[in-house]
């Protein structure tokens, strides 16, 4: 096989064809360690890559399956790693130059979990300080740029491992969702991302932010998220917040593409304000896919209060205290990426009963809102985000500032994703699309409370019904 089609093999068919022996575990992290040093420089996906470890794994990896050994699901398949999440002995650093050294002593669950089922971790994957916003960028870790347009941001939190897995550096990429930091990113490279149900993927340790922070899969296709979604998901005592996964078959269920009947509301702007006309279109043309497949789909919004000032309240206040406790003692407000900065001194003047309100009362009844609305559809079809991929911003502005020549909150008001972060309701971004000039457009599926199933069986039938393949960024 060539190297482009080992690199792009879906990670179901490579993990088939090293348990076949049709395909080599050390062909294809020689074949993937090789794109990374041709194109990493170029994208800054990767702030480490780990190629003599991914080697001698996966000559350990093919003696297993020589040895006829109990192979896991994962066995042979390279996977990216965001640098938000602990790997033990493996350099973490947060994004941030205040844990620039810093060496975990035990794995995230997650981590471990994907290690036991003969995943290959290829390295860490570049990330904003402590995640703290909607682009990759930082002071420590630089600029991440998208695969499709290098002048372009690749999304954010987990831009680099979308852009990782966008451009062929890696089969699956882990990430982590605080207000769209998945869904976001896969939106901007072209692929497929999902945030599990709150809970669904036990989180251990944990860095704060923890009733929106969501960790789930990145990767090319919706059977491969299902994939990695089965190793990870599942309850773990060290995380009080761990859901029951049930035994639930979630591959199955992203081949299982019937969904004739089923009530579907359609959203192009959740209410929000703006959209991009190009993005727009997608999502209509995606809502009318899903029709002709049988969805019974109809134009509603949620009928909410509306979460942007409380959900930057509480994310000001999360990221704030990190960076006041974490951060500035180390490195000085100086040594803080200038967004960070910026969250930290704005909680500084937030009243504890307003949080309160914030994460309280106003999600309570957020909360209820959308679960009304979900009595009646099934699922909820969005863009992703309100605008396409765009030049990279400068460090203190985190995204846009006007969206179709409207003033909008760079932070919060292009984004379409942190609904689902203040229910904890599954949601998922697929590629449907692009724009005039060939940049991918994101189109958003959200599903009732806990029924991530949902979610992975409608994103599977948009996938198959796409009226071409999607296409790989040029390179």
């Amino acid at each position: 096989m060539s190297e482009d089609a080992v690199v792009f093999a879906p990670a179901c068919e490579v993990a088939r064809a090293i348990r076949e022996r049709r395909l080599s575990a050390v062909e294809v992290i020689d074949a993937l360690l090789s794109r990374v040093e041709k194109l990493n420089p170029a994208l800054n996906a990767y702030c480490l890559v780990l190629g003599e470890e991914a080697r001698e794994m996966a000559q350990r990896a093919e003696r297993a399956v020589a040895a006829h050994e109990k192979l896991g699901a994962l066995h042979g398949v390279p996977v990216a790693i965001k640098d938000i999440t602990p790997t033990r002995g493996v350099r973490t650093t947060y994004g941030s130059r205040a844990f620039a050294g810093h060496i975990p002593e035990e794995d995230a669950i997650l981590v471990a979990r994907l290690r036991a089922a003969g995943a290959i971790i290829v390295g860490k994957t570049t990330t904003p300080e402590f995640g703290n916003k909607a682009v990759t960028d930082g002071p420590l870790l630089g600029r991440t740029n998208n695969p499709w347009r290098l002048s372009h941001t690749a999304g954010g939190s987990s831009g680099g491992s979308a852009a990782a897995v966008s451009a062929g550096l890696a089969s699956l990429a882990d990430g982590s969702d605080g207000a769209g930091s998945i869904r976001i990113p896969a939106s901007c490279c072209g692929v497929v991302g999902l945030k599990p149900s709150f809970g669904r993927v036990p989180v251990y340790p944990r860095n704060g932010y923890e009733s929106i922070s969501h960790h789930g899969p990145l990767a090319r296709t919706v059977a491969d998220v299902a994939l990695m979604l089965s190793v990870i998901a599942g309850p773990d005592h060290r995380d009080p917040y761990g859901t029951p996964s049930g035994g639930t078959d979630y591959l199955a269920a992203a081949r299982a593409t019937n969904i004739d009947g089923w009530p579907v509301a359609f959203s192009e702007d959740l209410g929000l304000g703006p959209i991009e006309p190009q993005v727009a279109a997608v999502a209509r043309t995606a809502a009318q896919t899903l029709s002709e497949l049988g969805a019974e789909v109809e134009e509603n919004t949620p009928r909410t209060g509306d979460p942007r000032d409380p959900m930057t309240i509480v994310w000001q206040v999360s990221l704030g205290t990190i960076a006041r406790e974490r951060v500035l003692p180390a490195v000085g407000r100086e040594g803080m990426d200038p967004h960070l900065l910026a969250l930290m001194d704005a909680a500084e003047s937030i009243a504890a009963v307003e949080h309160y309100r914030a994460t309280q009362f106003f999600r309570h009844d957020f909360y209820v809102a959308m679960q009304r609305f979900f009595d009646h559809y099934r699922l909820l079809v969005t863009p992703t985000q309100a605008v396409a991929p765009f030049p990279h911003p400068t460090a203190a502005r985190p995204g846009p500032d006007h969206v179709m020549g409207r003033p909008i909150n760079p932070f919060l008001g292009w984004l379409l994703t942190y609904h689902a972060n203040l229910t904890g309701q599954p949601a998922i971004s697929i590629p449907y699309g692009s724009t005039e000039d060939g940049l991918p457009v994101g189109v958003q599926i959200i599903g009732r409370q806990g029924a991530d199933t949902d979610v992975l069986q409608a994103a599977a039938a948009l996938e198959l019904a796409r009226a071409e393949p999607q296409p790989r960024p040029v390179l």
